[in-house]
């Protein structure tokens, strides 16, 4: 048998090894199927959410949320983590396949007369090109197991650059919503405050003609203070939300040309309620979680097969001569062929201790998974239940701002007539703006638990919907 033959054979006996490594079956979820029975909701049905392009439709939204996707810092450092992985993975695979080295070397000897037969010196020569070989026969699956641990790794790494990219486009999204809510009620607290000081303007004038009393004017500068205090709170926190989106956009370039919008122009569409809890599995963290344990259960196999003996081929071929001109002639050709078997047979506890680790590692990673999908319900329940709560606020909202309106127009019109004293004005004009105040926060809240629920649900990866059937 020549050495081209033998290689093939032991090529073929590393191919057809076997795996150690335990027949993975998902743990079970444990979690209802829907969550028909906490939000008492019909049935279910298959999602299909929007790209976040489709979802969020203001232009403005989706221009921050692309520069947020290509300057954001922690996006960056995830994608280069992804990269990390990748390149170890390579590593990894790179040990199932024979390492391939050539070397060539050339000596020229001289050896005095006092120690040649012929007592004259003599020089001597030779030259060597060598194809060496070195492989480790795989055939308990050692390092195919080590090489899947490797390949789960990095899958869960790129599981984890999705995470942080959905996760990035739900923050960049209620960034938006609660810097647009902050300057919405910092132009109502600025109307509020001019009211306040054209009444204030009049008290003055009335109570230097002796119409109206101390009290009134105290009173009345005390409603445009607060007013004032309002207005700085608002400046303060519009300036806060800016920084904010600046932060996560990674550029503040892109913020130059945003404008106020009210909250109604930014409106979200509904996403479906009635889903089975099957969607958990595609959010990027449970399927992280799954694969660091695919990752755990491979290292098993590695585990089991170090009990075994590892085989390892080294081989070398090429040609020698003494003269430099005759390196490639016929009959200069050498090879060697030396096999070497290694079998554990002493070693206090290592290789049982480290199978031990290994199982006790991959019990860990299915709690962690089981914990994942249980985080992962518990996020959609909360943003189900938020967003059927805050729209029954909103509406009582509206229904009291509604009031507040007619409260302010009788109490005006009373004072005007002489009827009610200006502390009753004073008081519907408070109602009124505490009223519209939190009737705006409550829009700010069902828009964010709308975000809430897309993240959820493991929105915000792709782009487009018409990307889903190419995403895998």
């Amino acid at each position: 048998m020549n050495f081209k033959a033998s290689l093939m054979m032991v090529a073929m006996l590393g191919l057809t090894g076997c795996s150690l490594i335990p027949e993975y079956q998902r743990p079970p979820a444990p979690v209802p199927m829907d969550w028909q029975a906490a939000n008492d909701l019909p049935g279910e049905a298959q999602l299909s959410l929007a790209g976040w392009r489709d979802y969020f439709q203001d232009p403005q939204l989706q221009t921050l949320i692309a520069s947020a996707l290509e300057h954001n810092r922690d996006l960056r450092v995830a994608a280069l983590n992804v990269e990390a992985y990748r390149a170890l993975y390579r590593v990894q695979r790179a040990e199932r396949l024979p390492e391939l080295s050539a070397s060539g070397s050339g000596a020229r000897t001289r050896l005095p007369a006092s120690l040649s037969a012929g007592d004259q010196a003599m020089i001597s020569s030779q030259y060597s090109a060598t194809l060496d070989v070195a492989w480790e026969l795989d055939l308990f699956g050692r390092i195919a197991s080590l090489s899947e641990q490797a390949l789960e790794e990095y899958l869960a790494t790129e599981q984890a650059r999705r995470g942080v990219h959905t996760a990035l486009v739900a923050s960049v999204a209620r960034a938006y919503l609660t810097w647009q809510a902050d300057q919405n009620l910092l132009q109502l607290a600025e109307e509020t405050m001019a009211n306040y000081q054209q009444s204030y303007d009049l008290i003055t004038l009335s109570q230097r003609e002796g119409i109206a009393s101390t009290l009134e004017l105290a009173q009345s500068r005390a409603a445009l203070e607060s007013a004032r205090a309002a207005v700085a709170q608002y400046q303060r926190l519009v300036a806060q939300d800016r920084n904010a989106l600046a932060r996560l956009v990674g550029q503040e370039q892109a913020l130059a040309p945003l404008e106020s919008r009210t909250l109604e122009a930014v409106a979200l569409p509904a996403l479906p309620a009635d889903l089975s809890s099957e969607v958990l599995l595609q959010r990027p963290d449970v399927r992280q979680a799954e694969h660091r344990l695919l990752a755990a259960n491979a290292s098993i196999g590695a585990a089991r097969a170090a009990f075994f003996p590892s085989i390892r081929l080294t081989g070398a071929a090429g040609t020698a001569s003494n003269e430099l001109s005759g390196l490639f002639d016929g009959g200069s050709g050498y090879w060697n062929f030396a096999p070497s078997i290694a079998l554990p047979i002493f070693n206090a506890g290592r290789l049982q201790a480290n199978l031990d680790y290994a199982e006790l590692s991959r019990d860990t990673r299915v709690a962690e998974y089981e914990a994942t999908l249980q985080e992962a319900f518990r996020e959609v329940a909360d943003a189900l239940a938020a967003r059927e709560g805050y729209g029954a606020q909103l509406q009582a909202r509206q229904a009291l701002v509604e009031a507040n309106e007619q409260y302010y127009r009788l109490a005006e019109q009373r004072y005007r007539g002489g009827v009610e004293s200006h502390l009753t004005l004073l008081d519907a004009q408070r109602e009124l703006f505490n009223a519209r105040q939190q009737w705006l926060s409550e829009q700010l809240a069902l828009l964010s638990s709308e975000v809430d629920l897309f993240r959820a649900l493991g929105g915000g990866w792709l782009e487009t919907t018409n990307a889903q059937e190419g995403a895998g």
